[in-house]
């Protein structure tokens, strides 16, 4: 077994850390892909961490440290196996035996990504589950988020949401939801599925919905991390193209969203200089390919429009004709209360505040934007804008009511003192 020199065996720990993070989807995809189950699949990869943890601090960092893991995940799967001996008889058909005592080194799991995650992936995201549990299960499975970071995501205690998640492996187990790669005729249906989940998991990131923070880095990376893989996997596919680039072009501007303190910085104050041009780059080749070669879907559509903002000089500059020409499209394709929202937005940059807020006031009555902090604080501003100052206290108090983040309560009680001063 190679290793990379003493010199490297007191980061141990900190390389288990690092390949568990990037290997661990891959190990849970392959294990499951060979034994059929999910949870025999984790236990068996915790073990192996934990012997990692174990042995790479004396032995030091192997040469390939993630087939290391799958070797061991294997062994400490069949050794599971052995100890229920009526499991162990459903499933002899594999031979489980045979991997163990096979002499032949360990497959190098850091090259091509196997197809078997491919297929963890719509597992994950089957429409047999219901749309939470699909997102839960990716962010333990995929993601590696623990069950109490899964919690915070979807503001509900630990305990629910470890229900949850066993309540979604006993679902797959119950209904004998097969872990394969969907045909190319039920793609067009699955597909959807599988965005929305890793869209939702980038949003969360994006946007926490709670805490100190406005942003949560680390999850908003992993979802940037899994659209990658499944982008390699699944390269013609034009939509996985345009979410991948509608989230590098907006993660883009992630070291200029907050200031040195925490605080929330809209588009137009932040310093577009701090806005992380290769990603832009990136993600702005990527829209090409998500809009070429037939009609646009609706994640090219969106990251067309980020693309159009991050390509701007500052907010006076920005191609609002064309970015509310992008935002009709959209609607037609995604016709929900928060993308009309934002075209209102939109509206009222290219034609004014009056224009835009008497589309946002049309969208009064929906329940959707009701909770919704944004359309407050939207409507806050454009009546702040028109010199209608007690209306937009009004709608910044109504907007701070529903705010999650520090960040976000903080700006609108700084909004509010300054429409109070208006009013």
């Amino acid at each position: 077994m190679g290793r990379e020199g003493s010199g490297r065996v007191p980061d141990a720990q900190t390389s288990v850390e690092d390949v568990f993070r990037e290997e661990r989807g891959r190990l849970l995809a392959a294990l499951v892909s060979r034994f059929g189950d999910l949870d025999l699949a984790e236990e068996a990869t915790s073990e192996a961490i934990e012997a990692a943890l174990r042995h790479w601090p004396v032995d030091g960092v192997p040469s390939k440290p993630g087939a290391w893991l799958l070797t061991t995940a294997r062994r400490r799967a069949v050794d599971r196996l052995r100890r229920d001996q009526v499991l162990a008889a459903r499933i002899a058909v594999l031979q489980v035996e045979a991997d163990r005592a096979d002499p032949a080194p360990p497959a190098d799991v850091g090259g091509e990504l196997p197809d078997e995650r491919l297929q963890l992936f719509f597992t994950c995201a089957h429409p047999a589950l219901p749309p939470e549990d699909r997102t839960a299960l990716t962010l333990r499975c995929l993601a590696g988020l623990t069950t109490p970071e899964v919690a915070r995501a979807f503001l509900v205690p630990g305990a629910t949401m470890a229900k949850r998640i066993t309540r979604a492996k006993k679902r797959i187990r119950d209904l004998r939801i097969p872990f394969r790669v969907p045909g190319a005729d039920e793609l067009p249906q699955r597909l959807p599925g599988v965005l929305q989940v890793l869209y939702s998991i980038f949003t969360e990131g994006y946007a926490a919905s709670t805490g100190p923070q406005l942003q949560r880095l680390d999850v908003a990376e992993e979802a940037i991390r899994l659209t990658r893989v499944l982008h390699r996997l699944m390269p013609d596919e034009r939509e996985v193209s345009g979410l991948l680039a509608l989230m590098l072009l907006v993660h883009a501007r992630r070291g200029a969203r907050t200031g040195p303190g925490g605080e929330l910085v809209l588009l137009e104050d932040q310093d577009r200089a701090a806005w992380d041009a290769p990603m832009i780059e990136e993600g702005s080749a990527l829209v090409l390919v998500a809009l070429t070669g037939g009609p646009p879907g609706a994640y090219g559509v969106q990251a067309a429009i980020a693309a159009l903002h991050d390509e701007a000089s500052d907010v006076a500059s920005t191609d609002w004709p064309q970015i509310v020409a992008l935002y009709d499209v959209l609607l037609r394709l995604a016709p929900t209360p928060v993308v009309a929202m934002n075209r209102a937005v939109a509206v009222a940059m290219r034609d004014g505040p009056a224009a835009g807020l008497a589309l946002l006031d049309e969208l009064s009555d929906q329940p959707q934007l009701r909770s919704h902090h944004p359309y407050a604080a939207a409507r806050a501003e454009l009546l702040a804008r028109l010199g209608r100052g007690e209306e937009a206290a009004a709608e910044y108090r109504r907007a701070l009511d529903l705010a999650g983040t520090d960040p976000e309560r903080e700006y609108l009680r700084n909004r509010l003192d300054g429409s109070r001063d208006q009013a």
